[in-house]
């Protein structure tokens, strides 16, 4: 039984990761931090940008909560191992499969992933920090509501 409780804690601390990044997205990285975020919304040619810094700081509460539970309380452990396999989940659909900053070919016909690729770029149809729509990673309304919202603005 305790096998399940912990991969529940797994399977929620992804789920819940997603709120966290949608809304750390729209009103920190498109708010406060957006001098950061800006050089993910501008062309460029190189292998990182500053934008790649938020990696940097969200995995701090999964090594936290890793050491944690390793050390003194065990939940913790699976929940920042959630917060970790998010991360890896958002670098394989973001970096690699939306914006193929690895080169890798793209599955097709997968309609979860032609939705999610089409709202990340109509997310990136407007390069400044206001005015977008689509903040999601792993979830996106239908493209015909991003499109309309994305008219509105």
């Amino acid at each position: 039984m305790i096998f399940l409780f912990n991969i529940f804690l797994v399977v929620i601390s992804i789920a819940l990761m997603e709120a966290v990044a949608y809304y750390a997205h729209k009103y920190v990285m498109h708010g406060f931090m957006w001098n950061w975020h800006k050089s993910h919304h501008e062309p460029h040619n190189n292998m990182f940008e500053k934008n790649d810094l938020f990696a940097v700081v969200f995995s701090i509460p999964s090594i936290v909560l890793i050491y944690a539970g390793v050390n003194y309380l065990s939940p913790l452990l699976y929940i920042g191992i959630g917060i970790m396999l998010y991360g890896v989940i958002y670098f394989i659909f973001h970096d690699v499969i939306v914006h193929q900053r690895i080169k890798m070919p793209i599955p097709r016909g997968n309609e979860y992933l032609k939705k999610i690729i089409q709202a990340h770029r109509i997310h990136h149809a407007v390069e400044t920090k206001e005015g977008t729509v689509s903040f999601g990673f792993l979830y996106a309304p239908p493209v015909r509501e991003l499109k309309a919202a994305l008219k509105e603005q």
